[in-house]
């Protein structure tokens, strides 16, 4: 009998130091999971305010080759869920790389073709480092934001003093101007499954068109 009990015992406490270890382990991951997504979404907050603060467009092309400014290879063109637009941000990751500061960088939202991501949404980078020609085509695409729900961007006029949902420098009424400021909102679920608003501001410091040479 004393070794039944003694057993009996020993077993219980296993069990138990069985679940506290589990329970730690899954603590464990959770917080990590909760610490990456967060890392993620302030990386990704991070380098939008970046990039969009250093957008300009100019007027330093051929009018040969490119007829106006729809042609033009830079533009800032805004969409409340969709963002294109050339930026002096490029950073050069290779030595001797023919590259300049200059580039082209989208923001917008695609589902995740990763193998089981059941739809995912994602926010997706594209960068060009190469402005030659048709900004919306070219370059390579990177996930800047798993899980996505939505994403929202506003563009502040100036003159109205009021938020506009699209900015089109492609327009003749905003060829020479940017917006002074840009609002960028994310709507993701948190670690317990709510969705919940982030949202910041970048100021665009280049609001004017760069003129030609004389």
């Amino acid at each position: 009998m004393e070794i039944m009990v003694a057993v009996a015992i020993t077993a219980l406490m296993g069990g138990i130091v069985a679940v506290s270890f589990h329970t730690s382990f899954h603590a464990k991951e959770q917080v990590e999971s909760e610490i990456e997504y967060y890392r993620m979404l302030r990386a990704a907050m991070s380098r939008m305010t970046r990039e969009i603060g250093a957008a300009y467009v100019s007027d330093r092309y051929d009018p040969k080759k490119y007829r106006d400014q729809n042609d033009r290879p830079s533009n800032f063109i805004g969409l409340k869920d969709k963002l294109t637009f050339t930026s002096f941000a490029h950073q050069r990751l290779y030595t001797d790389a023919k590259e300049s500061d200059e580039m082209v960088v989208e923001y917008s939202m695609k589902t995740s073709t990763e193998r089981g991501a059941h739809g995912r949404m994602d926010l997706i980078r594209r960068e060009n480092p190469l402005v030659l020609g048709n900004i919306d085509r070219g370059g390579t695409e990177d996930v800047l934001f798993e899980g996505l729900k939505r994403i929202e961007f506003s563009y502040w006029d100036t003159d109205k003093k009021e938020w506009d949902d699209d900015w089109d420098t492609r327009r003749l009424e905003r060829k020479t101007i940017l917006p002074t400021r840009v609002r960028i909102k994310i709507i993701a679920a948190d670690e317990n499954g709510k969705d919940r608003e982030y949202m910041t501001q970048t100021r665009i410091m280049l609001n004017t068109e760069l003129p030609r040479y004389n």
